[in-house]
């Protein structure tokens, strides 16, 4: 039986309603045999919808929860996480709340609080949803190691971790090369502990495995963990006597993933997407100047990451033919995890509790947007973005940022790289030539000028560039319609393809 659509139902209950209340007790039996076999209800339901008439038509909406002080208050904190999504941000409110509470940068009722402590993560994503809208917007190859060198670091993938301690790190570099990676750029070296989340970051001057091996003490001297275990990819500068050496007399396991396998690094992979390049952008940053104003974002950036945003880890992944469900565990922030792991020492989890009630994410964000402005200005590229250094003005800012779009001075989409020849001209030596006559006969076809081109040159010119020929004659005809309609050539003329 074909069911007929909820409309049709409604508007048959408006059309018998009265019929039926006005009927006699045989009408009203009739009227209520059709109407069940029309419907396909039941007989007592179809009973009440025909008693009640427009009554049973209008729909209740539902009492308004979360009022507009509500979502005021959930604007501010969504700016002050940095825009995080739903189920981030649901599992950063109390730590967030209490935060910006005891600095003075909130003072929420206890109505307004619980109200936000209760929302769900995907209340918050549905009352964000309009905010988010309006505030919206390959690698060079390396050389590799010896065969000897590469076969002396362990190879790990992504299924060998099971559950380590803290202390076991991915590693990895990420260019800011810009659109080119010609010349000499500065690189940020990732680390990211596999059981926590915890993420550390630098920048490198230039590739160079001493200066790499130097940058890691650094960084082994900021982590509240001691570092078990290095992981990289076969990059060259880290397969190295240097990095091996480095890490065999500092009791530091050493390892590497497969070539070409950037899943088994899936950690790092996923912080320098969601960390370095949202932080820092897609610009090209070279030099000293631009190396300290990286390291100065930098040192926000470790406290604000791993203290204030909350990420997910993977539970379990199964398969089923083609189809693969993942669990993930709650939504916690690398400092929640070292704390609540039984393998963290007492002293680690005073002093890390320590450090956080001393931490004001609101400041923390806006020295983010004040590196990430002089970021830019040193990079010699225009911005979009203001900073006020006042912590007042700057928290006052955050309740209509959200109407200004992208806020960080260094959002900017990855360029695209324009496709260079890869091969030498064929036509190189007869382009004017050809021009020449595209000008005097311009309805001349490609395969007409490519044949008029073999008569005048026997054997130098196949059957097999009359692509290049066509493509070439498309071009010029671009130009002159161009020229018939705006009167000049167009200012960005496509270079010869092949």
């Amino acid at each position: 039986m074909r069911h007929i659509s909820v409309a049709t139902k409604n508007e048959l209950i408006m059309a018998l309603a009265q019929r039926y209340r006005e009927g006699s007790r045989e009408e009203k039996s009739r009227i209520l045999d059709q109407f069940v076999a029309i419907s396909g209800m039941h007989r007592k339901h179809a009973m009440r919808l025909l008693r009640g008439g427009d009554k049973q038509l209008v729909s209740r909406p539902r009492p308004r929860v979360y009022d507009e002080a509500v979502h005021q208050a959930l604007i501010v904190l969504w700016e002050a996480s940095d825009r995080i999504c739903g189920k981030r941000l649901k599992a950063l409110l109390p730590t967030l709340i209490a935060s910006m509470e005891r600095n003075g940068y909130l003072s929420l009722d206890d109505k307004v609080r619980s109200l936000l402590l209760q929302m769900s993560a995907a209340t918050i994503d549905r009352a964000l949803k309009n905010i988010r809208e309006t505030a919206g917007g390959r690698r060079r190859r390396r050389s590799v190691a010896s065969t000897a060198l590469r076969r002396s670091v362990p190879v790990r993938t992504f299924s060998d971790w099971g559950n380590p301690p803290p202390g076991f790190v991915e590693a990895d570099l990420v260019a800011h090369s810009g659109p080119t990676a010609r010349g000499s750029f500065i690189q940020t070296l990732v680390l990211t502990d596999i059981a926590t989340g915890w993420t550390e970051c630098a920048p490198l001057l230039v590739r160079e495995q001493k200066l790499l091996s130097e940058v890691l003490s650094e960084l082994r001297r900021l982590m509240p963990f001691a570092l078990l275990g290095f992981d990289t990819d076969n990059d060259s500068v880290f397969i190295n006597e240097t990095i091996r050496d480095y890490c065999l007399n500092a009791n530091i396991e050493f390892t590497r993933c497969r070539p070409y396998r950037k899943n088994d690094q899936a950690f790092v992979e996923q912080k320098n997407g969601s960390v370095v390049r949202r932080i820092v952008g897609y610009h090209r940053y070279e030099g000293v100047a631009a190396a300290a104003v990286l390291a100065d974002l930098y040192r926000s950036v470790r406290l604000f990451v791993n203290f204030f945003q909350p990420s997910f880890k993977l539970r379990e992944k199964r398969r089923d033919g083609a189809f693969v469900k993942k669990t993930y565990y709650p939504p916690a922030t690398p400092y929640q995890r070292l704390i609540a792991d039984d393998r963290t020492p007492a002293e680690v989890r005073g002093r890390l509790t320590d450090i956080c009630s001393q931490l004001d994410p609101i400041k923390l964000l806006r020295d983010i947007r004040s590196a990430q402005q002089q970021l830019v200005d040193v990079a010699g590229e225009a911005s979009h973005s203001t900073v006020t250094p006042d912590t007042e003005a700057f928290l006052a800012s955050l309740r209509h940022a959200w109407t200004e779009g992208e806020v960080r001075p260094t959002a900017r989409t990855k360029p695209k790289l324009r496709r260079e020849r890869r091969r030498p001209d064929p036509l190189l030596r007869v382009t004017n030539e050809l021009r020449l006559w595209f000008d005097e006969e311009p309805w001349r076809t490609g395969r007409q000028l490519l044949e008029r081109l073999q008569e005048r040159y026997p054997d130098e010119y196949p059957d097999q560039l009359l692509r290049t020929v066509q493509r070439r004659v498309k071009e010029w005809r671009r130009e002159k319609a161009h020229v018939m309609i705006f009167g000049s050539i167009p200012e960005v003329a496509s270079q010869p393809v092949n």
